[in-house]
């Protein structure tokens, strides 16, 4: 085993689950162009076949998301169409996990309660709006009632304004929530969200990012193809942590919780890998994506 490295297998164990069209989206640069011949070498890094990516390409190819110019591991694509599925981070989410994180956003004690009955006849508008609640991180209370501890009623109402089922949807704060005899807020937050699992996901992105950081500032320096992969699979990890975290105010979580010390090595990763990029080498836009999302980190949030 050389140094800096650790078996293939050891690496499979901590990797999330990344699909070859996530791949080619994660390295797309700046200028909308991918080059083949990384696509492969961090394709291969990634435990991915040569026949995988070719198939991958041809699926985008066709579905009009890229162009192909050359062949092989010398051709370039180029994206003509929205980059769905890249593992792009929602910047303004992310700042918000940081402040909390800084103790800048204290709760103020107040639950935001949605209610909506909208007719079979309007399903997929419900759907939609349920959606909508669950991504914001709203828990389900019982049918048609959901509840978060963030301020997003501007956000909720928008959505149902665009469905067309403003008319719908009922908006309560509240500081004196109760379920069954339960009152205390910790518990509360512990009977409604699934707590365990979320920070079971951060722990594995504070391992993953732990494990990188400690090759990316003492071992040698990475390989242009080493770095690239290591940011995909950072990239994955934290969207895997972050996507289902409803961000609960610190008030609300179990201490300590493991999302702020993931989210600070995470940070810590991405400023490592930005400090071993070649000089003038192209990089995806990805690391501009997440030197964005992260700045208040930079700037001490």
């Amino acid at each position: 085993m050389t140094p800096g490295t650790t078996s293939r297998a050891q690496d499979r164990d901590d990797r999330p689950s990344i699909p070859t069209r996530l791949l080619v989206h994660a390295l797309v640069r700046e200028d909308g162009t991918v080059d083949a011949g990384e696509l492969y070498t961090v394709a291969g890094l990634l435990g991915m076949t040569d026949q995988q990516v070719r198939l991958c390409v041809k699926r985008l190819v066709t579905e009009g998301r890229f162009t192909q110019e050359g062949r092989g591991r010398r051709a370039t694509l180029r994206a003509v169409a929205d980059l769905t599925g890249s593992p792009a981070p929602d910047a303004a989410y992310v700042r918000h996990a940081y402040r909390q994180d800084a103790g800048l956003a204290p709760w103020d004690g107040t639950w935001h309660l949605f209610g909506f009955a909208v007719p079979e006849s309007r399903r997929a508008a419900r759907d939609a709006l349920r959606e909508h609640l669950l991504h914001l991180g709203a828990a389900s209370v019982q049918s048609g009632l959901y509840v978060t501890a963030n301020h997003v009623t501007e956000h909720v109402e928008a959505r149902a304004r665009h469905l067309g089922v403003l008319d719908a949807l009922s908006c309560l704060s509240t500081t004196d929530l109760r379920i069954g005899g339960v009152t205390d807020p910790r518990a509360l937050a512990t009977a409604l969200w699934p707590l365990r699992q979320i920070a079971e996901r951060h722990e594995r992105l504070a391992a993953f990012a732990e494990s990188r950081l400690s090759r990316l500032t003492g071992g040698p320096e990475p390989s242009d193809a080493e770095r690239l992969t290591t940011a995909v699979e950072l990239a994955a990890h934290f969207t895997e942590a972050m996507e289902p975290d409803p961000l609960l105010p610190p008030e609300l979580l179990p201490e300590p919780w493991p999302g702020s010390r993931a989210r600070r090595l995470a940070a810590a990763c991405w400023r490592a890998l930005g400090e071993t990029a070649a000089d003038g080498a192209p990089a995806p836009r990805l690391f501009a994506l997440y030197a964005e999302a992260l700045r208040p980190v930079e700037e001490g949030a």
